[in-house]
């Protein structure tokens, strides 16, 4: 009695590995044959104005967004929610592929930086960035510019170098709605 049904688990198994062979044949082919770009970048772009010109009107505060920043610098993560302290959050993938951020909100910094910078601490330099003066924290994992003004705090933070950082900052502008 147990012969038959040993049997029967093998030829399972073996059926089943038969049609694992198949697909995977079938997945080869179809592989072939769609077209597919080798320099390609899986990342796609961002189109992020929609997004901007809520956040412009709904935040108290002017909200910054990068101009001119340059090929290769790709927008990534966009949101702004007005319910968490009106945190607007501008993601890009710089062209050295790295991270780069921009966080504004009104919430207290002291809970806000460390928050968004992965537990970032001042370091008690500064570095100005197109004539405004900005606090740098270092991380373990993201260094950040930080600054605040008036009710909102704004970081641009990432793994991105200081330098890069700083290339991004130095492009922020504002376009109150």
């Amino acid at each position: 009695m147990g012969g038959v049904a040993g049997m029967r688990g093998k030829q399972t198994v073996r059926g089943m590995f038969q049609s694992l062979a198949v697909i995977m044949a079938a997945a080869g082919v179809m592989y072939l044959f769609i077209p597919h770009d080798e320099d390609a970048n899986p990342v796609e772009a961002k189109d992020y104005r929609v997004e901007l010109l809520t956040a412009q009107r709904a935040a108290p505060y002017p909200v910054l967004a990068p101009e001119g920043l340059g090929e290769g610098w790709k927008a990534t993560v966009v949101s702004y929610k007005r319910e968490q302290n009106d945190r607007w959050q501008l993601g890009f993938l710089t062209p050295d592929t790295q991270y780069a951020a921009l966080y504004q909100s009104t919430e207290d910094p002291k809970e806000y930086v460390p928050d968004v910078t992965q537990k970032a601490k001042a370091s008690g330099k500064t570095r100005t960035v197109a004539g405004q003066v900005w606090q740098v924290w270092e991380g373990p994992k993201y260094d950040a510019l930080v600054r605040t003004e008036g009710k909102a705090t704004t970081v641009v933070t990432g793994t991105a170098s200081l330098d890069r950082l700083a290339e991004m900052a130095g492009a922020l502008q504002s376009k109150k709605a």
